[in-house]
């Protein structure tokens, strides 16, 4: 089943961002400034597009939880990860997840915590830096470290009420992928003895895959369809199967669709 998305609403950007970024995004879309940041280019187009996959990710959240589908799988473009609240940048307009979480907590009051998995080859600066101080959102990461955009250490936990929701688990280049998956499931089962999500989301960046350019890891795509079990197996114990995964890097185009298509097979199944 396809779902066509509509343009996330201003309140729902907002929840993650500030006004004075959704204004700067707007604008340089009209003016045709062309570049936010030296990485993040906008076209005319740029702006309902930015909408457009921030509502996808609201439409996916509203079809697991209404029952319409068993998960979703959101392939957008811009990603978001890297989008701070006040900052474009690393391709980033909008932060995708971050507000499709807050939408899936703010509309339903059976949502409170949501866990957001992140395997992006880069760190997900952006994603970390709006819930830092919230226990109401698990953020975990796996990335090449140091790489783009430098941050993402073992030290960043959180700070205040956040502090422990937090995990990075940062990876040197060429990890082999059996100490990688390891890591993964490590990861998750560490965070599952500690925290209990009422849904979780997946930021599937495929960059982290052997045959793509902006990364130095060595994942192939059954290592993918693997981590893709672990986290429905998660679901399936804590929040009644509900995940939706949200498409963030990935530039390899001669590998990219068959990863893809791996993911949401598996996801599916």
């Amino acid at each position: 089943m396809e779902i066509d998305a509509d343009e996330a609403r201003r309140s729902d950007i907002q929840a993650c961002h500030t006004p004075q970024h959704f204004k700067r995004v707007e604008e340089a879309v009209r003016e045709g400034r062309g570049y936010l940041d030296a990485d993040t280019m906008v076209s005319g187009a740029s702006f309902e597009a930015a909408l457009r996959g921030a509502g996808a990710a609201c439409r996916g959240i509203d079809a697991v939880i209404r029952g319409t589908a068993k998960n979703a799988f959101v392939p957008v473009r811009p990603p978001g990860h890297h989008a701070t609240p006040d900052r474009a940048m690393g391709f980033c307009l909008f932060n995708n997840v971050g507000v499709a979480a807050r939408y899936a907590q703010k509309q339903y009051k059976e949502i409170d915590r949501v866990a957001i998995l992140d395997w992006d080859v880069h760190h997900g600066n952006g994603t970390q830096g709006i819930f830092y101080d919230d226990a109401s959102v698990f953020y975990f990461s796996m990335h090449q470290y140091p790489w783009y955009p430098g941050t993402g250490s073992r030290g960043e936990t959180g700070q205040g009420k956040g502090r422990g929701y937090t995990l990075n688990v940062p990876l040197r280049a060429l990890t082999p992928t059996n100490d990688q998956r390891r890591a993964f499931e490590s990861a998750i089962e560490d965070i599952a003895s500690k925290f209990t999500p009422d849904f979780i989301i997946i930021s599937a960046g495929f960059d982290a895959h052997r045959g793509d350019p902006l990364g130095q890891l060595l994942l192939t795509d059954e290592d993918f369809v693997q981590m893709t079990r672990v986290v429905k197996q998660w679901a399936d114990e804590t929040c009644r199967g509900r995940v939706i995964s949200c498409m963030e890097g990935g530039y390899n185009l001669e590998t990219l669709g068959e990863t893809v298509r791996a993911h949401v097979r598996d996801l599916q199944a």
